[in-house]
């Protein structure tokens, strides 16, 4: 940043004059112009950029143009890549592994194209929607990179489209338009080469950021055409907050770093215009270089489900080796008598040229091997396609009640829930770890000025808005000349402090508040932007208009426009000078340099030149880092030093951010010391930050206390409720945010994120044996276990929590209602910040973050860019099945083969095979999965601990899995024999017991459903007994066809009273010990769900409910 030193000066009228006079001091020599270093990077790791000349600088490397991509698919690549994702889902393999098996004509079960058709279906539903999906990716990319920017073509700006854009091109962007690519700025419409831009695209901060075009290029924007010069700059990165680059200019070498460059994706603020040459573009800007590709996502559940389809494909293997076998050894039985026995025949019995021939029969052994393979057809339906249609189905149904859902609509914004991936809905109910930033999220992003202490003094407990200070006639006379600006919103104050400020008076207490509120009107990056005033008072009392303020930080807007409501407004900043507004008389100060805020030194200093050339070096931070560079204790300071303490315990207890004040003279050897120390610093290319630091440090020690201030950060409502509510559901919370470690670490105590009795352990990393030292160091005192230690643990709990040792005598809905155990760390919180993460994710170094990070409270991540979030992210999915947010009945046909000698003859026919899937069962199933809910909005917001429910995994887990099939193998024995045994007496034929096993099948099916179904509405019983119905109609229409070898069965069967009694009887025996099993499992060992529940049918024990929520919490 060049630094300009005018020589205007400014005297201050009345008693800010009387101050200032005691605080000059002899005349000080000017700040000497910067000279580069001679520090080049390497050409061989280095990026060369001629600037206006785009073709040279693509000649040699041909970088990579402007034109983005975020979709997945193309019209040549959606068929293949969308067909290979989707036979992800082991099932889909399955799937086409039988309906290939019944293309051949040995093991046509069913009908060719019928055995196609739910494979196809499927599939073809999930395209169209994978493929809707993308194509508005490929609209959003079109937008994009058809928009236009100012390109320098032929000594003038023409407007060219994004994607034609190349490295080198020199590109004009105006106020409030979005940048094109990564630019190292030339010039701008400010003479100080200033700009300011909007970085929310990059790291979710409103704020506006500062940047700066060089000076010896800002000065020759009036003939930009005949711009020319080099950049050597580093290689593309993804780091946003740091750019080492030189660039040679006019015969100069100067060095060029982040504050030089605009990023991809911000927009231009309060600047006309700005001009820039292409360093980065298209993929290899920072921004793209931090979009990570969109990944095809998966539910928790469909993993499961792939794991549950290997298990069945065992047990599918096993029953179709079994018919294999017995089908072999029936051969081998019967092998002379074929001819004359059922469901095979080795020879034709017709006259002609087939007489005697043999009759599609190929061996005892090949007979055995398609028997095997038919069978793998037969009970295909154990794995049932229509399941994954019901899925996506349900889904889709689920998205549209959530989006249409009046409870998360935000009338301020006109907003509603948006649902962007319909693959994942059912995980919102397992979350285990919620990554949330900070930034519009945990806080309103808003801070309001309400304590401060001033040399020893308490100020702040009453506030008045400045307008009724003034009304009541207790500011002093002075004031009565009107200011030339004020703050353009109203921040009340404390009359006894604006008193002080403005007493004809120059004491030691007078001069400190003095230097206080100059302190925190210049120590700074705020933007000052004068505004029109519309009052017609503020114009009869010579008001200009009002000044608004824009800033990084917004500390730093609370703090200027603290001091601004103190009458010492900020009124013009420049990369040389500031003015302030101190009391109606404007006061010029040259700005000699500042050391910005940083996380290790926890402060933030500036070096100003008052008119008459004093030097002074005004200094904010945190308490941690700024007591140990006071001055010795003594006397009155020592007085000082004490009551300041406690005035920040004081505020620390009332949830403000604290910051320590603080300032002190320069003499001339310092200065001239400071200047060579900050010359080499700032222009350093290697180890900048470290040598800064040092110069930091070499001015920011003896200081005088002036004071400290008290912020509150707004929050957003609800907030510190809902990470209580959070918590208590046995969600984590980690925070990660691009904001300082201070600002982070402020509002997770505001939130109750923080608590005062946690350890705060911090990794604040410049190499890797310091992170893998501090991690080390963090994990030997506070005794964390390594990772296997950790998942023993985490097994020991999880088959704890299904111990059934619970009584019905429990009338909370919170069987878990005790804490979950932790590991011994668990009032620890870990804080990271971003360049610690550089070192830890790409190195090896996760596996101890993960461990450390995982036995804490609370992680709170800083300064983290937007891949890093993603790394912290899948440092959690990758190494744990949590969920993290950043949220059959076919062993029905199993015992018939056994009576039909292992030949797979199938007594159901075709469209009934079909039809069962897509048609008599498939609709309830979808109104349940969309409407059927366990309990009510109000009880679940009023006990959070019946979320744990989800991640706990109690209504589908391995052990509920395997009762199931139990369960279901019981239900086709019943199904079976029940006919089979009234039946047995009789002539009835195989396609009217497969009628009956139909229908018997689909009333089971329903009456299963219903019994699981929570909440009964009308579309329910519609859905449910509706597909009963349903079911026979398709029968009876099936079943008039004389085509079909059933034809008629239905008509016979129904008048047969012992049809309905197997009906009965297999429904009764089916169902019995499901029935029991709920019976007792509710009465004896009910969940937490379950309790809730009936306490909410009963309607008349809230206070039941709430009380013994209170003892189980406590």
């Amino acid at each position: 940043m060049e630094l300009h030193n005018n020589s205007t000066t400014f005297e201050i009228s009345g008693a800010s004059s009387q101050v200032q006079e005691k605080l000059n001091k002899p005349q000080r020599t000017r700040h000497k112009s910067l000279q580069p270093e001679e520090d080049l990077i390497h050409e061989e790791d280095s990026r060369l950029i001629y600037v206006n000349d785009w073709r040279r600088t693509n000649d040699k490397y041909e970088f990579t143009g402007n034109e983005i991509r975020t979709s997945k698919y193309t019209l040549i690549t959606f068929l293949p890549k969308n067909i290979f994702i989707q036979f992800h889902r082991v099932a889909y393999l399955y799937f086409l592994g039988i309906a290939a098996l019944n293309q051949l004509p040995p093991l046509a079960v069913f009908g060719r194209t019928v055995s196609l058709f739910p494979l196809l279906f499927v599939l073809s539903v999930t395209a169209v929607k994978d493929g809707y999906e993308d194509w508005r990716r490929h609209r959003s990319d079109e937008v994009e990179n058809n928009r236009e920017a100012l390109v320098l073509c032929a000594h003038q700006f023409q407007k060219k489209k994004w994607k034609k854009i190349q490295a080198g091109e020199v590109v004009k962007i105006c106020a409030n338009e979005t940048i094109p690519c990564d630019m190292v700025l030339l010039g701008t419409s400010d003479p100080s080469g200033i700009a300011y831009v909007q970085t929310m695209n990059l790291d979710g901060e409103s704020n506006l950021k500062t940047r700066y075009a060089r000076q010896e290029t800002a000065s020759t924007m009036l003939d930009v055409g005949a711009i020319s010069g080099l950049i050597r700059c580093e290689q593309p990165n993804r780091n946003i907050y740091e750019f080492r680059a030189n660039m040679e200019f006019n015969g100069q070498r100067c060095p060029l770093n982040q504050s030089n460059i605009v990023l991809r994706g911000c927009q231009l603020k309060n600047t006309e215009w700005v001009i820039g040459v292409v360093v980065y573009a298209g993929q290899e800007t920072k921004a793209m270089l931090n979009s990570a590709a969109s990944p095809s996502k998966r539910s928790k559940l469909e993993i499961y489900m792939n794991r549950e389809t290997l298990w069945l494909s065992v047990f599918l293997f096993i029953m179709c080796l079994v018919v294999a076998l017995g089908m072999g050894l029936w051969l081998e039985r019967h092998k002379n008598h074929l001819d004359t026995l059922p469901y095979y025949r080795k020879r034709y019995f017709t006259t002609g040229r087939f007489s005697g021939k043999t009759y599609k029969y190929y061996g005892i052994y090949m007979e055995t091997f398609f028997s095997f393979l038919s069978s793998i057809i037969v009970f295909q339906i154990m794995i049932p396609i229509s399941l994954y249609i019901t899925m996506e189905l349900v889904r889709l149904g689920q998205s549209y009640f959530m989006i249409e859902d009046n409870h998360m609509y935000d009338s301020s914004s006109d907003t509603r829930f948006q649902c962007r991936s319909l693959n994942i809905n059912e995980d919102l109910g397992q979350v285990r770890y919620v990554f949330s930033d900070k930034t519009g999220t945990l806080t309103e992003n808003k801070m309001e000025f309400q304590r401060a202490s001033v040399y020893g003094k308490n100020y702040g407990s009453s506030l008045i808005r400045p307008d009724l200070c003034e009304e009541n006639g207790s500011v002093h006379a002075t004031t009565a000349k009107g200011r030339g600006q004020k703050l353009k919103s109203q921040i009340a104050i404390d009359n006894e402090l604006m008193q002080l400020l403005h007493k004809d008076l120059a004491g030691d207490e007078r001069i400190a508040a003095h230097e206080f509120f100059l302190t925190l009107a210049a120590c700074n990056t705020v933007i000052p932007f004068p505004t029109p005033s519309s009052s017609c008072m503020e114009s009869e009392s010579h008001e200009t208009g009002a000044i608004d303020y824009q800033g990084e930080s917004p500390d730093e807007l609370a703090l200027v426009a603290a001091a601004s409501a103190y009458r010492y407004t900020l009124f013009e900043r420049t990369s040389g000078h500031i003015v302030i507004d101190v009391n109606g008389e404007k006061l010029r100060l040259d700005l000699l340099g500042l050391h910005e805020f940083d996380s290790v030194r926890k402060r933030m200093s500036v070096v100003i030149r008052f008119p008459n050339n004093t030097v002074k070096v005004l200094v904010k931070g945190a308490d941690s880092s700024m007591f140990s560079i006071l001055a010795e204790d003594s006397g009155r300071n020592g007085h000082v030093r004490h009551a300041t303490q406690s005035h920040l315990t004081e505020y620390a207890s009332q949830g403000l951010r604290t910051l320590v004040v603080a300032a002190r003279d320069l003499t001339d050897e310092e200065l001239l010391e400071w200047q060579r120390k900050y010359e080499d610093a700032s222009t350093s290319l290697t180890d900048r930050s470290v040598k800064l630091r040092q110069t930091a440090a070499f001015i920011e020690c003896n200081l005088n206390l002036l004071g400290a201030t008290g912020i509150e950060d707004k929050l957003q409502d609800g907030v510190p409720e809902a990470i209580e509510s959070l918590r208590q559901a046995g969600i984590k919370v980690w925070v990660l945010t691009g904001d300082k470690q201070e600002t982070a670490i402020s509002i997770g105590l505001s939130s109750k994120l923080l608590t005062t009795d946690m350890n705060q352990i911090i990794i604040n990393g410049n190499s890797e044996d310091e992170c893998r030292s501090l991690l080390a160091d963090a994990k030997a005192k506070y005794c964390v276990k390594s990772l296997d230690c950790r998942n023993k643990y985490v097994k020991y709990k999880k088959d704890a929590d299904i111990t059934p040792d619970r009584t019905k005598s429990s009338t909370m809905p919170q069987q878990h209602a005790e804490k979950e155990e932790e590991v011994q760390s668990t009032s620890h919180a870990l804080i990271i910040d971003g360049n610690s993460l550089v070192y830890i994710l790409e190195k090896d170094l996760e596996s101890e973050l993960f461990n450390l990070a995982t036995s804490c409270k609370v992680v709170l991540c800083c300064r983290v860019a937007p891949l890093q979030k993603a790394g912290i992210v899948d440092l959690i999915k990758s190494r744990t099945d949590d969920m993290t947010l950043a949220i059959g009945d076919g062993a029905n046909d199993g015992v018939y083969i056994l009576f039909t000698a292992f030949s797979t003859t199938s007594a159901l026919t075709d469209l009934s095979s079909v039809f069962y899937s897509l048609i008599y069962t498939s609709i309830p199933t979808i109104v349940v999965g969309i409407l059927d809910k366990d309990l009510n909005d109000e009880t679940l917001l009023q006990y959070p601990r019946l979320y744990g429910a989800g991640h706990r995994q109690e209504s589908y887990n391995m052990h509920l899995f395997w009762i199931t099939m139990i369960d279901t193998l019981w239900q086709s024995l019943v199904i079976f024999f029940v006919p089979v045994f009234i039946y047995s007496e009789s002539s009835i034929d195989i396609w009217s017991m497969g009628s009956l096993w139909t229908i018997a099948i689909v009333i089971l099916v329903s009456v299963h459903l219903a019994m699981d179904i929570q909440r009964w509405i009308l579309v329910t019983h519609v859905a449910v007994w509706g597909s009963i119905i349903i079911t026979y109609g398709c029968m009876i229409a099936v079943d008039s066809i004389p085509i079909f070898p059933n034809y008629g069965t239905i008509y016979h069967l129904a008048k047969l009273p012992s049809y309905w009694l197997s009906i009965f009887l297999l429904l009764t025996i089916a169902l019995l010990p499901r029935y029991l099993f709920k019976i007792i499992r509710q009465s004896f060992w009910p969940s937490d769900i379950q309790i809730a529940r009936e306490a909410e049918i009963l309607g008349d024990q809230p206070d039941n409910l709430h009380s013994t929520s209170t003892k189980a919490s406590g």
